[in-house]
């Protein structure tokens, strides 16, 4: 049964150089482009020492993704996988999970690499990314020939 949870904010909008779909890399980290994810005013004195993370873990809404699609295939395979095992911006809530390398801030300007966002992308929430916290290096996609997708 759903329920209702409440409203996202929106707290920024991506700037990327992707257009449309199929512009941006199946994963950020295939690619080194630069962004800039704009926060909005009210939101500024959240970012208080952001500056000071080497990376972030950035939440934005997929808002060009097909939310009825429940299953699809991959670059990596043909085979269709139920979204939930998959990083599809096709799925019933499309909240893009991407983590980048924070190269510069300007006030509330934050200027990344690795993002995978399509341009004027709704950015959600920005958290820290911690190595020690956010990385399982024994971490595999069973369904996935290496078991792990890995930078080309």
């Amino acid at each position: 049964m759903s329920k209702d949870i409440g409203m996202l904010k929106q707290i920024g909008v991506i700037h990327s150089p992707y257009q449309k779909r199929g512009d941006a890399p199946s994963q950020g980290r295939h690619r080194d482009d630069e962004s800039t994810v704009e926060v909005f005013e009210p939101y500024e004195p959240a970012l208080i020492h952001v500056e000071k993370c080497s990376h972030l873990i950035l939440l934005y809404w997929q808002d060009r993704g097909n939310r009825e699609n429940l299953q699809n295939s991959t670059p990596w395979s043909q085979e269709r996988h139920g979204v939930f095992a998959t990083r599809s911006p096709n799925r019933p809530n499309p909240i893009g999970f991407c983590a980048v390398e924070l190269v510069e801030r300007k006030g509330r300007f934050l200027r990344v690499r690795w993002l995978d966002a399509l341009d004027q992308s709704p950015l959600i929430d920005i958290k820290p990314y911690s190595s020690g916290i956010d990385s399982i290096p024994d971490a595999s996609i069973g369904w996935h020939r290496d078991g792990d997708i890995k930078r080309r």
